[in-house]
């Protein structure tokens, strides 16, 4: 299983960084109209929405212009802090001015980390990811990062809907799937999004 993993990355991988700037460019800007479409409504008397989100970097689907979007939507924005054991703090986006580098090529927010928890506030949960397929199980980089956070949000109850920014030829009709693995709600892509029976209840 591990090496089937392996060699879809590998594969998947290579086929991001074969695309041009300009399709990056054109499937940001689409991806991001598209993410948006999945914030919570109804909630004009209540708090801001939350979404847990994070910087793209390299062949990524780039999510720059997203979040940018929807810090002007009014949602209250979390970035990733990565830890020295892989797992993740966050801390609120104040603007593309707020980001600082990292290690590993990431781009983190310079503002007071919140604590690991603070996910578990979030009503929306973009996760990075390579594929998925119909039944929603995400083929993630392989560093674990993410699973502790699916986990974390689990143990919490959590009803945030959890969803993977993909481009459009990484929807698949089967990802390697391990126990431990968790389906998410939904892929957006830049030309359209996809939910999936997962049974989780969504925001």
């Amino acid at each position: 299983m591990v090496n089937d993993k392996t060699t879809l990355r590998s594969r998947l991988l290579a086929t991001r960084a074969a695309l041009s700037p300009g399709q990056r460019q054109d499937a940001a800007l689409a991806l991001g109209e598209r993410a948006l479409e999945l914030l919570p409504t109804g909630r004009a008397a209540g708090p801001p929405p939350v979404v847990a989100g994070y910087v793209s970097i390299g062949a990524e689907p780039g999510t720059r212009a997203l979040l940018d979007a929807l810090r002007a939507r009014g949602a209250r924005v979390l970035l990733p802090v990565l830890l020295p054991d892989n797992d993740l703090d966050w801390a609120a986006y104040e603007g593309p001015d707020r980001l600082v580098a990292a290690g590993r090529g990431l781009l983190e927010p310079d503002g007071p980390r919140l604590g690991p928890e603070a996910v578990c506030t979030a009503d929306l949960v973009l996760l990075p990811g390579l594929a998925v397929d119909g039944r929603g199980i995400r083929l993630g980089r392989g560093g674990g990062s993410y699973d502790r956070v699916l986990t974390r949000l689990d143990r919490a109850g959590s009803s945030a809907r959890l969803v993977t920014l993909l481009y459009d030829t990484e929807v698949l009709e089967d990802v390697p799937a391990e126990s431990h693995d968790r389906a998410v709600d939904a892929a957006v892509t830049p030309s359209g999004s996809f939910f999936f029976g997962t049974g989780r209840p969504t925001a």
